[in-house]
């Protein structure tokens, strides 16, 4: 898989096309094996931003590429450029393994190389590409999938994850450390991106649950049940679930969990509080109940999002329990 040709065209983002010409336009000097081919291919000048970049070839020379890397696009709520669907499709077509970067994989979708597959893209837009492609299976929370002609990543540095997953599939482990240690990142991230994504508090005014969910953040280390909720809501439970999946689109115990784990994100990422500790204060009540909802959202362990996000330059802190 040596021939690697980047499709590039106006509107993309720099950030996703700079980690692929990265990845796979030189090798480091500890590598002997030869290295890709990589060649940019796009229609005349194309513009990105500030950037102008004269393409070494036109789109038709993607289908003579062993792999072609789609990197994303600025503006998803408008239709990918035609003749780059059709050349990604034709390259696809005629045996080429295809990957897309970020928001690439709307490019991916129009061609038709999603439909009825597994596939992802950034966080903020996986709704958008489900909802416009329903025959593909979006899957929001991972940094990439490998259909194994077909690959997609999540937003940003997952496009670095998936770039080391192609090398590490062709050249090996060893090949890739040897280039994640050049760029100074991890070979392989642990997780998928719903670590990184904030769980906000729905905020509508003069909705019947506004004064609700204040009140309740400011008791996560308390045992709550959907009576407490609804009781303090002057609401009945049936009243009270309609109007959260209204407001939030899920339940209020699945709304709570997903409070309890934002916090605990933030204490584990802004104090030394141990596992106990915070097990407690989210209102998780032992550490095992704790790792186990921990590691079921966000794909990692306490322990392992803490090594992550910790915030060293601050001091530690002791944790007082919300609204205490």
């Amino acid at each position: 898989m040596r021939s690697v040709a980047l499709a590039v065209t106006d509107g993309m983002l720099h950030f996703e096309l700079s980690i692929a010409h990265e990845v796979f336009g030189s090798a480091p000097d500890a590598v002997t094996v030869p290295w890709y081919d990589l060649s940019l291919c796009g229609p005349d000048i194309v513009s990105f931003g500030r950037f102008r970049l004269q393409p070494d070839h036109g789109l038709d020379r993607l289908q003579d590429a062993d792999t072609v890397i789609v990197p994303g696009l600025a503006d998803v709520d408008v239709a990918p450029p035609a003749e780059l669907v059709d050349a990604v499709r034709l390259a696809h077509q005629r045996g080429a393994r295809v990957a897309s970067l970020c928001t690439g994989a709307f490019v991916l979708a129009a061609a038709g190389l999603l439909n009825g597959k597994r596939a992802t893209t950034h966080w903020a837009h996986t709704e958008a590409l489900a909802a416009r492609y329903p025959g593909v299976d979006v899957d929001p929370d991972v940094l990439y999938v490998d259909n194994g002609t077909v690959l997609t990543s999540a937003g940003k540095a997952a496009a670095m994850d998936l770039c080391l997953h192609l090398v590490r599939s062709d050249y090996g482990s060893s090949t890739a450390n040897t280039v994640a240690r050049r760029l100074v990142v991890p070979p392989h991230r642990a997780g998928g991106q719903a670590q990184f994504v904030t769980a906000p508090v729905p905020d509508r005014e003069g909705h019947p649950l506004t004064a609700l969910f204040p009140w309740i953040i400011e008791r996560l280390d308390q045992p709550l049940s959907v009576e407490d909720l609804a009781r303090q809501a002057r609401l009945s439970s049936r009243q009270l679930g309609r109007h959260f999946r209204t407001a939030t689109g899920t339940t209020p115990l699945q709304w709570l969990l997903a409070q309890r784990i934002r916090h605990a994100q933030e204490l584990l990422e802004k104090t030394d509080d141990s596992i106990d500790a915070i097990a407690t204060a989210t209102g998780m009540g032992t550490s095992t109940t704790l790792r186990r909802h921990f590691n079921r959202t966000l794909g990692v362990p306490p322990d392992t999002y803490r090594r992550t996000f910790h915030t060293r330059t601050q001091k530690p802190q002791r944790h007082q329990p919300p609204g205490k």
